[in-house]
């Protein structure tokens, strides 16, 4: 069975477009919802997840409306595929039915790895930078370990900067106010560089 899944940022935005493409592409039943694309809780999708079964093919309008980020895309994708359930985006070169199309998935889920890793080889030089200027990479205070590995590495992504600060809060799955407190933990001056919007 083909089920697709729909999604618009807010009320005012239309789903039509993409239900009539999910139709037209065969899907015999449509969800839709209305959810931010960074939005953690999303019920209509979690029941369809939880709908599909061994043979299903989750079809969507684009890769955007399925993951909040790479990695949380990569992540419900690898989850469909060990179920046996292909996913299809009508507007993107994925169609997890074909041997290409798994092929292309498996790109994509490598950049994204090659990418995790360069932040944790960006990150370790920066502590490594900055225990040799005597400043000691300690937890600050009120911060979990986890946290506190995301704030250091959004200080060194910053400092580097290369990535835009949007795009530093995609890759470090937070938001910007996060972003902007792990800095002030890090006792990192912002505002000095040009806020980019990419």
């Amino acid at each position: 069975m083909r089920i697709g899944y729909a999604r618009i940022s807010t009320k005012d935005q239309k789903a039509q477009m993409q239900v009539d493409a999910l139709e037209q592409a065969n899907c015999e039943r449509v969800y839709t919802e209305v959810a931010s694309g960074a939005k953690t809780a999303r019920p209509v999708l979690d029941d369809v997840l939880s709908r599909l079964r061994a043979g299903d093919v989750l079809v969507i309008w684009k890769l955007d409306r399925l993951g909040r980020n790479l990695k949380h895309l990569i992540t419900l994708a690898n989850q469909l595929l060990e179920r046996d359930v292909g996913l299809i985006s009508l507007n993107d070169p994925i169609d997890t039915t074909t041997a290409q199309g798994r092929l292309v998935f498996n790109i994509f889920a490598s950049l994204a790895e090659f990418e995790r890793d360069l932040i944790r080889e960006r990150t370790k030089a920066g502590l490594n930078a900055a225990r040799a200027r005597g400043r000691i990479g300690g937890r600050p205070p009120g911060l979990s370990k986890e946290a506190n590995a995301k704030a250091m590495a959004a200080e060194t992504l910053y400092k580097e900067g290369r990535l835009s600060i949007r795009s530093i809060c995609q890759q470090l799955d937070i938001s910007k106010p996060t972003f902007y407190n792990y800095l002030k933990h890090r006792g990192v001056e912002t505002g000095l560089r040009q806020q980019s919007t990419s």
